[in-house]
């Protein structure tokens, strides 16, 4: 190859890398974020997506909109950022019931954990179980005698199939040696009504969505499924107080982007959103709302990712749970 070619070559070589490195280093972000919550408005979901948006909105610099895409089990939300753009103005709220439990449901979903990449782990949760007064029970001993004497008469309601609430309670069922119905519903906001207007008798479900209803004396709250008791409601017992060691089921709810989405976006994004939740009112919200302020990094949140995938794996194939 004669030297002028050589030094073309090279030229174009080095204008190409310069224009990559001014591409990468385009100003972010440059219009409106999207957060995208997979389920319908209620619930440890959403309220950690509003938890986190309005704070993320004022250190951004730019508006963050909450966009509910509730339907087939998060399925519907999850698609939807997977076609995104992958230039970081259009996240997920993703929870573990069904970023984790999803994958360990099915192989045939409409997106992959490939397709998403983590920036941030934002809140966590406990679980409570609650249920309609009518039930004549007010202790887990109660509960499990009550099922136990009433095999498949009592429905409990979860957020779909495959969901957090639905697993846990299956686990729920096999530990206790009790038979319940499932009835599915779109998210936590649908499955409550009912629970409220007695069709539905036992929810499984984080303290953010019933807190309201548990304190109005509207359902009654038997046990909280974490290490310890949750501050909101403190007079709940866990499960292992209550005499079933060995049950827990915490939830988690994290952000996540478009894989492809450059490097220094994920880290200009990770870095905001600890500095929205290290906020004193942030806290405030967290605590009114019965969420836990939980942030992890992109490494340490893919570390959680895949050790929550193996175990609810075993979990979905111990209770033999099949998708819809």
């Amino acid at each position: 190859m004669c030297m002028h070619c050589i030094r073309r070559s090279l030229a174009v070589g080095v204008v190409g890398l310069l224009l990559a490195a001014a591409s990468s280093a385009q100003p972010f972000p440059t219009k409106p974020l999207t957060l995208v919550v997979p389920a319908t408005p209620g619930g440890l979901i959403d309220a950690s997506a509003r938890l986190v948006g309005v704070p993320l909105a004022n250190l951004i610099g730019q508006p963050v909109i909450v966009d509910n895409r509730s339907g087939a089990s998060g399925n519907v939300g999850y698609s939807h950022v997977a076609r995104a753009a992958a230039d970081g103005h259009t996240l997920l709220v993703s929870y573990s019931g069904y970023h984790v439990g999803n994958p360990a449901l099915t192989d045939k979903l409409p997106w992959s954990q490939k397709d998403l990449i983590p920036v941030a782990m934002i809140t966590s949760a406990t679980n409570v179980i609650v249920m309609h007064p009518s039930v004549p029970v007010s202790t887990l001993t109660e509960l499990i005698d009550h099922l136990k004497a009433n095999p498949g008469k009592v429905t409990y309601a979860s957020q779909g199939n495959g969901s957090l609430s639905h697993i846990g309670t299956e686990m729920f069922k096999l530990q206790t040696g009790t038979n319940m119905v499932h009835i599915p519903y779109r998210g936590s906001g649908s499955a409550i009504q009912d629970v409220l207007s007695g069709q539905v008798q036992l929810f499984m479900t984080t303290p953010p969505s019933v807190m309201g209803h548990v304190q109005s004396g509207k359902l009654r709250a038997l046990v909280i499924t974490g290490k310890n008791r949750h501050s909101a409601l403190p007079g709940v017992p866990t499960a292992a107080e209550a005499g079933l060691k060995g049950f827990e089921l915490e939830a988690w709810v994290a952000i996540f982007a478009p894989a492809g989405t450059p490097p220094n976006v994920v880290a200009t994004l990770s870095a905001t959103i600890k500095r929205a939740l290290d906020l004193p009112e942030s806290k405030s919200r967290a605590d009114a709302a019965g969420v836990e302020l939980s942030y992890r990094p992109p490494e340490a949140l893919s570390q959680l990712v895949k050790r929550d995938t193996e175990y609810w794996s075993k979990v979905v194939k111990t209770t033999g749970i099949k998708a819809d």
